[in-house]
């Protein structure tokens, strides 16, 4: 019998080839008195012209649009603010975000504390809790690996660069449209990084001490798909099949983590991005590729369906045998989409794990490091942190 669970009801989702074709539809009955459009997007969107048709699709539909573009990787509190001005400048406003998992952050936080006047710092960690009238929001990921199209959480970086997250009901979409088409330009080191953090996000989902069996359906699908349509999508960038599986691979991911958590990999990872600048992606799945033999000797059943997932040979094998057995698995994956595993580039050294360690136990972590399938103490991450760094 499983332990008393709660799971929300998710944003709604619609997915097909050229789907933000209909935006102007969407628009319209998600808001009948919308009168400006604020698209919430990044430079490198606008330099594929992915920013442009948005933009033109939605100004079509005779809407006043306001493109902000001034999200950068680990998006800042600051981002958020600006864009949340923009919005209470134009009353009727309906913020589209439309990027990765930065900009989706950013316009989820901006459309949820633009009804009042402060800042988005005010609602970091929960401090505070958000204005409950947000802004109607449509979530367009350009990317496979957040979730953040699906997930009540909103990622900012501080003024003194400390990760810090909002969570609320307030956050949760209205409307998430996935588009296949919107991808087939991203990167071959950016499709493998951010297709790593939705299986992250899965593994993570199902092997929390909050796991529970809807979210287990969802991150094991989730990671069954990812296994097999990430090495297409990275190989072969206009395999719109695996391009599209891979979004509804995310979103999944995304719909199970957001009712049980995370773990110690983004409790580390959002230190490792704080302390390096390492990409949020490679950094969790770095981060995760060094905890699992931790965390599956405290959860084998767990991390054996994981394994099981992946398509480890369970022939014969117990739970234990599986779960230990997870570890070489997801770093065999890992090489296979061709994530760089050394930490050479970072800046960091194995001398610099119990710096790493003592931010991944800070107490704006501490809420991923809690909820993580093993209990761990710093010296616990210091040994996590060794590995990670020593990595080749």
């Amino acid at each position: 019998m499983p332990a008393a669970f709660t799971q929300q009801s998710a944003s709604s989702i619609a997915f097909a080839e050229n789907r933000v074709d209909g935006l102007p539809k969407d628009i319209g009955r998600l808001a009948r008195d919308a009168r400006h459009v604020l698209v919430v997007s990044d430079p490198g969107i606008v330099a594929s012209g992915v920013a442009r048709r948005i933009t033109d699709i939605v100004g079509g539909g005779g809407l006043k649009v306001t493109l902000f573009h001034e999200v950068k990787s680990d998006p800042t509190a600051a981002s958020v603010d600006q864009a949340a001005d923009i919005a209470r400048a134009n009353p009727g406003s309906v913020v589209i975000g439309l990027g990765g998992g930065s900009a989706l952050d950013v316009a989820k936080l901006a459309a949820a504390i633009a009804p009042a006047s402060e800042p988005a710092e005010h609602y970091a960690l929960g401090q505070n809790r958000l204005p409950r009238n947000p802004l109607p929001k449509i979530m367009i990921p350009t990317t496979a690996g957040t979730g953040s199209e699906v997930t009540r959480t909103s990622v900012i970086t501080s003024a003194d660069h400390r990760k810090l997250w909002a969570w609320g009901e307030e956050l949760r979409a209205d409307l998430a449209l996935l588009d296949p088409t919107l991808t087939v330009t991203l990167p071959k080191h950016l499709t493998a990084a951010t297709g790593v953090d939705a299986m992250v996000h899965a593994i993570e989902g199902c092997t929390v001490k909050r796991s529970q069996p809807v979210a287990d359906a969802n991150c094991l699908h989730a990671i069954r798909l990812i296994t097999e349509h990430l090495p297409r999508a990275v190989s072969t960038p206009d395999d719109l099949e695996a391009r599209g599986m891979m979004l509804i691979a995310a979103a999944l991911a995304g719909l199970g983590f957001d009712s049980t958590g995370t773990g110690v990999a983004h409790a580390m990872g959002h230190a490792l991005g704080a302390l390096a600048g390492v990409h949020h992606g490679r950094a969790v799945g770095l981060c995760l590729r060094a905890a699992l033999d931790f965390n599956a000797e405290a959860a084998p059943a767990r991390h054996a369906a994981v394994a099981r997932a992946m398509g480890a040979p369970s022939d014969g094998k117990s739970d234990a045998e599986l779960a230990a057995s997870l570890a070489a698995h997801y770093d065999a994956f890992l090489r296979k989409v061709e994530l760089k595993i050394a930490l050479d580039d970072s800046g960091l050294t194995g001398a610099d794990a119990g710096r790493l360690a003592a931010l991944t136990l800070a107490p704006e972590n501490q809420p991923m490091c809690q909820a993580n399938a093993r209990a761990l103490d710093e010296a616990d991450a210091e040994r996590i942190a060794g590995t990670l760094l020593n990595a080749a």
